[in-house]
């Protein structure tokens, strides 16, 4: 149950290498946008793969958080709950925690890496990125009609 995310926090350890900077993936990802999208001036280049990198963060440790929910939930499964809703919120919770820590960790040993950086503004997207996948699990698996609170009466 925990391997899928064992199997994202290696991925995210192999990616925070000097290995995979910025200057290092413009070398690769500039010839492959351009061969698909035509040549792009050094200063558009710079803007777009500023983009790409921010939206691999989002996307990836979106990903790593799916995985840590999945993980959260099977491990939470057999205990006894007040309901379905809060093992559902608690494991979304700790997913999403668990992904803030994994973040913070990585950014903090890009500080010591020669051509990287660590940043908390990565650390912030990166959540962002765990809970909107998060939240888009719960919107279209979790919701259900055990989930919606009954209505109150008018005269309340």
């Amino acid at each position: 149950m925990w391997a899928p995310a064992l199997i994202a926090v290696l991925v995210i350890c192999a990616e925070s290498t000097e290995t995979l900077s910025a200057e290092n993936t413009s070398g690769w990802l500039r010839p492959l946008f351009e061969h698909i999208f035509g040549r792009f001036q050094d200063a558009n280049w710079d803007i777009l793969h500023h983009y790409i990198r921010k939206s691999g963060h989002f996307v990836g440790y979106g990903t790593v958080g799916l995985t840590f929910l999945r993980a959260w939930l099977y491990t939470l499964g057999g205990q006894a709950w007040a309901s379905v809703r809060s093992w559902r919120v608690r494991s979304m919770l700790l997913a999403i925690a668990s992904t803030a820590v994994i973040a913070s960790c990585d950014e903090f040993h890009q500080t010591f890496l020669p051509g990287r950086t660590g940043t908390p503004v990565d650390v912030v997207l990166d959540t962002c990125g765990a809970t909107t996948l998060c939240l888009l699990v719960w919107l279209m698996r979790f919701r259900s009609r055990s989930d919606v609170p009954p209505p109150v009466p008018a005269d309340a």
